[in-house]
């Protein structure tokens, strides 16, 4: 395949924060995974160091809590303070210790050196409730709540800048669900509050492809709203966990962008665009396996089954690919995608899995890696031909194509071009060979070498697990660059290629 390079020809700058991440209190996300205190693992507040070092690694941007599901119906007055009182989870239906809270969250986060994003109760909770929580964020001395903040050992403002008006309040088994209607008029409420006790924070607020849901909180609430937050699980395992092969994978990546392209055309119809932006908070190639969460009657039934969540053998390479994807996407929509949330971190279908002893790093968590250290800051607008197409099945056995190779251009803070160059076909590989198109004299622009690091395993289904790294990044390879020789793109994988113009 042939791709033409202009360095002029530039799309904007993406945002870090679609690097970004999410926890949820649902199985061992939180206790168990990023919270054990007790373990020799973890240090004396009960974070887990190696997690947090893995996460510093990956430069983690920004943390969406606490949900999800769960936070429609917990109210978050229920976890500060030395007394903490257990609640019953309705969400998930088990027992909340309340041990993990505000002030451990954005401790956590201090830690990894992310920007908190906090989701408000929309579902059973009150616009006062979601208002209560910035003053106890973020008011310096003003009014009851930050004067507990005070009382609580935390005499100075959290000064949280992302907030979230609800989850997914337009699905009818979240609690709380809502009409168009009631979404609508409740943002508007919750949003004026919140603005007005501090008014630089940025709001976001449920939303989806759904045009009357958009209208209804748009015309209500628009003009307070930074972000329109969307959701996507590819792969929907919630009642049966019966996986998509690799080959239904990169099916499902042909409608990588059909939620942004509705939400981008409603934004720019009702004079939006640029002035709102997409977090993509939720999203992940696997759903969540929860199944009978409305009526198992015993543990076995309902909750046991969540350990299926945890089965590393499952993360292949079918999810980094994915993975990568998703992120190419979202670079190259970094004009109304400022912020993408991976769904869980940790446990669950995260990028790392936590046991007694120590942490496993699953496939997709290496690709944060190379695309968060390696990648540049400024994507290009790349042109493609010759691209190899591959036959496929989606996950319901029908015949399906996709295109087999996803490049991303980038340049970073030196100059140079910076390539994320995905190959999905699972069987061969296929190569890439570059036509550069900058104005200026050829020995100019040509660049002298490249340096390439590949993730791929032996097949499309190694994984990583306890004392297994079947899906790692390669070393970094450098080579002389030959135009006429190509790049040599591996399948099923993932490769970071940067030119090297100039010797630093």
């Amino acid at each position: 395949m042939k791709v033409y390079i202009n360095t002029q020809r530039i799309l904007g700058k993406r945002d870090p924060m679609i690097y970004g991440h999410f926890i949820e209190h649902f199985h061992r996300q939180i206790y168990g995974g990023i919270f054990e205190p007790g373990n020799p693992l973890s240090e004396k507040e009960g974070f887990r160091v190696d997690v947090i070092d893995a996460l510093k690694r990956i430069k983690a941007p920004v943390l969406r809590w606490p949900g999800g599901c769960f936070v429609s119906a917990w109210h978050w007055k229920d976890a500060i303070g030395p007394q903490r009182v257990p609640s019953f989870d309705k969400a998930w239906r088990v027992e909340e210790p309340n041990t993990f809270g505000t002030d451990e969250f954005i401790a956590f986060c201090q830690k990894i050196g992310c920007a908190p994003y906090i989701c408000t109760n929309a579902g059973s909770g009150t616009a006062e409730e979601m208002s209560d929580w910035v003053e106890y964020c973020n008011l310096k001395n003003e009014g009851p709540w930050a004067k507990l903040r005070i009382k609580n050992n935390h005499p100075d403002p959290y000064k949280v800048k992302y907030w979230s008006i609800g989850n997914e309040n337009y699905l009818g088994g979240e609690i709380g669900a809502k009409s168009a209607e009631e979404w609508g008029r409740l943002v508007c409420e919750a949003s004026k509050m919140m603005k007005r006790v501090d008014p630089s924070i940025e709001l976001s607020a449920a939303a989806l492809a759904d045009l009357n849901w958009n209208i209804n909180l748009l015309q209500n609430a628009g003009e307070r709203l930074s972000w329109i937050s969307i959701h996507q699980y590819w792969d929907r395992l919630w009642q049966k966990n019966e996986y998509a092969d690799y080959d239904a994978c990169m099916a499902f990546t042909n409608t990588l962008e059909s939620q942004v392209k509705k939400v981008r055309g409603l934004l720019s119809a009702m004079d939006m665009e640029g002035k709102i932006r997409i977090a993509f908070d939720e999203w992940n190639l696997r759903g969540w396996h929860h199944p009978n969460v409305d009526k198992g009657l015993a543990p076995e039934d309902y909750i046991k089954p969540r350990d299926l969540n945890d089965e590393n053998c499952r993360y292949t390479m079918a999810d980094a690919v994915f993975s990568a994807c998703f992120l190419n996407m979202a670079n190259r929509n970094c004009d109304i995608i400022g912020m993408a949330n991976f769904a869980p971190v940790v446990n669950t279908r995260g990028l790392i899995f936590t046991h007694p002893k120590g942490i496993v790093l699953r496939s997709s968590y290496h690709v944060f890696d190379m695309y968060a250290n390696e990648l540049g800051d400024t994507v290009l607008d790349t042109f493609a031909t010759d691209a190899p197409v591959i036959k496929i099945r989606d996950k319901e056995g029908k015949s399906a194509e996709t295109a087999a190779l996803d490049i991303l251009a980038t340049l970073d803070s030196k100059g140079n071009v910076v390539m994320a160059a995905v190959n999905k076909d699972p069987s061969c590989s296929h190569t890439l060979r570059l036509v550069w198109q900058d104005s200026w004299p050829e020995a100019l622009h040509m660049p002298r070498r490249y340096a390439i690091q590949t993730l791929a395993g032996k097949s499309p289904d190694s994984y990583n697990d306890i004392d297994k790294n079947g899906a790692i990044p390669g070393e970094v390879l450098s080579h002389e660059y030959k135009a006429e020789d190509g790049i040599d793109l591996p399948p099923h994988s993932i490769s970071i290629i940067k030119f090297i113009y100039h010797d630093y």
